[in-house]
């Protein structure tokens, strides 16, 4: 079974930095590797719904981008380690969320798969982002 592991959210002031991972594992009796993955970050502030923040297809490094955090976030994969990267910069308080990572062995970045998230396979738990003014 694929897991999905989020790591590095935290507290930061506005205009802080932090950097989240999504460790991925499970794959050794599947059919697909870690490169055959479209892997995306979602987040969901309280009382909001989910919405997409960025996406990679780990074969390619295409990346998608919604327009709120583009600028100011860059994802990037490591095949060595299974691991997507969400670099976030210049934060702001309206970014405070639990940030979530999703993937899909068949999956795009696009459509039902990101911004939307409803065909992604595999969830983490997720890990709280707050950003303070």
């Amino acid at each position: 079974e694929v897991q999905l592991v989020e790591s590095g959210g935290g507290s930061v002031q506005a205009g802080g930095s932090l950097k989240l991972a999504c460790a991925v594992s499970g794959f050794t009796f599947g059919r697909f590797t870690f490169d055959d993955y479209a892997i995306g970050w979602f987040r969901q502030a309280p009382g909001k719904e989910r919405e997409g923040v960025s996406c990679i297809m780990v074969s390619d490094g295409s990346t998608s981008y919604t327009d709120s955090v583009k600028g100011r976030f860059t994802i990037s994969s490591d095949s060595a380690k299974n691991t997507v990267y969400l670099q976030m910069n210049n934060l702001k308080p309206e970014d405070t969320a639990v940030y979530y990572c999703a993937a899909d062995p068949l999956g795009y970045c696009t459509g039902s798969y990101f911004p939307n998230g409803y065909a992604m396979d595999y969830w983490g738990k997720g890990t709280l982002v707050t950003v303070s003014s």
